[in-house]
C-alpha cells in the first residue's frame, strides 16, 4: 500500500521497541505454525492413501501455497521489521517477493472458488461428481488455478499496478494510490468478485440441502413383485439396485431386461449410504470455514486498500493498518487447525498415520453410485 503523506513517515520513525517486539514475536509464531502445520497436513495427505481423492487434492494444493508464502515471503517481512521498516535487498528482489505474495493470495481465492463448485457437485450431483472428478480432472483444475493466479500477479512486475516496498506494511506489495493515478483497482475488484462468487455458490448449496430436508406427505403406491424383485411405480428402486450390484437372485426384473448383472461377487461393493452423504457435508463445512476465515482475515486489509484508492483526505490509521496486515499473514497458518478440528476423517488419519495411535476398526469398503 502506498503512502505519500509525510505524517505517516513521522509515525514510522517513532515506532516503539515494544511495537517492534510484538510484531517480530507474532510474525515468528505465524511463520512457525504455518510452515509446520501445513507441512504436517501435506505429509498426511500424501502418505495416507485413503485421502487420495478429489477434495483432498485441492487441500494439498492449498497447503503448498501457504507453505510457499510463509517460508519465502514472511522472512523478508521479519527482516524489514527488524531493520526498522527498511528494505535492503534491492528492487528486483522486492518485485519477486511481492509477486509471490500476490500469487499466493489470488491462488487461494481462485482455488476456494473451484472447491465451492466441486462441493456443490458432490452434494447436488454426486453421481456426476464421483465419475468425472478423477485425479487428472483435479490436476487440470489445479493447473488452471495456478495459470490464472500467475496471470493476475505478473503484470505488476512489468510496472502495471507497480510493486514496491510499503513501509507502513513492512512488506513489498501493490502500491495503492488514488484510482486516477494507479491501476491496481482492477486487481482488487476481481479479488472481491471471486470472494463474492464463492459465497454465492455456498449459499446455493445451503438452499439445496435445506430444500431436501422438507417433509412431504407419504403417498403409498403398490409395487409389483415377481420373485421378490419389486418393480413398478411403488418400488423404491433398492431391489433393482441390489440386483445390479450382484446381490439379487432369481430372474431379471422386467424393468431391467437387457442390463447385465454385476457377476463379481468376490468383491461386492456397497451402495452410497447416508454415512457417505454426511461425510461429504462435513468436508463441505470444513472448506466453507476456510473460505469464511479467508474473507474475515483478509477483509480489513481489503478495506484499507479501498480506503487508499477512493479516500482523498485522511490516511489509514496506523494501528488499523498494522492489525489488518498481520491478520492477512495469520490466514496462512489457520487452515491446518480448521482441518483437524472440523474434519473427523482427517483427525482419525492424523492419529493413525502420523501419531501411530492405531485403533481396531472395520475395514472401509469401496462403494459405487448407481
Amino acid at each position: 500500500m502506498a503512502n505519500d503523506s509525510h505524517a505517516s513517515d513521522n509515525i514510522l520513525q517513532n515506532v516503539s521497541p515494544l511495537t517492534a517486539f510484538l510484531k517480530l514475536t507474532s510474525l515468528g509464531f505465524i511463520i512457525g505454525v504455518s510452515v509446520v502445520g501445513n507441512l504436517l497436513i501435506s505429509i498426511l495427505l500424501v502418505k495416507d492413501k485413503t485421502l487420495h481423492r478429489a477434495p483432498y487434492y485441492f487441500l494439498l494444493d492449498l497447503c503448498c501455497s501457504d507453505i510457499l508464502r510463509s517460508a519465502i515471503c514472511f522472512p523478508f517481512v521479519f527482516t524489514s521489521v527488524k531493520n526498522g521498516s527498511t528494505w535492503t535487498y534491492g528492487a528486483l528482489t522486492c518485485k519477486v517477493i511481492a509477486f509471490l505474495g500476490v500469487l499466493s493470495c489470488f491462488h487461494t481465492a481462485f482455488m476456494l472458488f473451484c472447491i465451492s463448485v466441486t462441493r456443490y457437485l458432490a452434494i447436488a450431483h454426486h453421481r456426476f461428481y464421483t465419475k468425472r472428478l478423477t485425479f487428472w480432472t483435479c490436476l487440470a483444475v489445479i493447473c488452471m488455478v495456478w495459470t490464472l493466479s500467475v496471470a493476475m500477479a505478473f503484470p505488476p512486475v512489468l510496472d502495471v499496478g507497480t510493486y514496491s516496498f510499503i513501509r507502513e506494511e513492512d512488506q513489498c506489495t501493490f502500491q495503492h494510490r488514488s484510482f486516477r493515478a494507479n491501476d491496481s483497482l482492477g486487481f482488487m475488484l476481481l479479488l472481491a468478485l471471486i470472494l463474492l462468487a464463492t459465497q454465492l455458490v455456498y449459499l446455493k448449496l445451503i438452499f439445496f440441502v435445506h430444500d431436501r430436508r422438507k417433509m412431504k406427505p407419504v403417498q403409498f403406491v403398490a409395487a409389483v413383485s415377481q420373485n421378490w424383485t419389486f418393480h413398478g411405480p411403488g418400488a423404491s428402486g433398492q431391489a433393482a439396485a441390489n440386483w445390479l450390484a450382484g446381490f439379487g437372485r432369481g430372474p431379471t426384473p422386467p424393468t431391467l431386461l437387457g442390463i447385465r448383472q454385476n457377476a463379481n461377487t468376490t468383491s461386492r461393493r456397497r451402495l452410497l449410504v447416508l454415512d457417505e452423504f454426511k461425510m461429504e457435508k462435513r468436508i463441505s463445512r470444513m472448506f466453507y470455514i476456510m473460505t469464511f476465515l479467508f474473507l474475515t482475515l483478509w477483509g480489513p486489509y481489503l478495506v484499507a486498500c479501498y480506503w487508499r484508492v477512493f479516500a482523498r483526505g485522511p490516511v489509514v490509521p496506523g494501528g488499523f493498518l498494522t492489525a489488518a496486515v498481520w491478520m492477512s499473514f495469520a490466514q496462512a497458518g489457520i487452515n491446518p487447525f480448521v482441518c483437524i478440528f472440523s474434519n473427523r476423517e482427517l483427525r482419525r488419519c492424523f492419529s493413525t498415520t502420523l501419531l501411530y495411535c492405531r485403533k481396531s476398526r472395520l475395514p472401509r469398503e469401496p462403494y459405487c453410485v448407481i
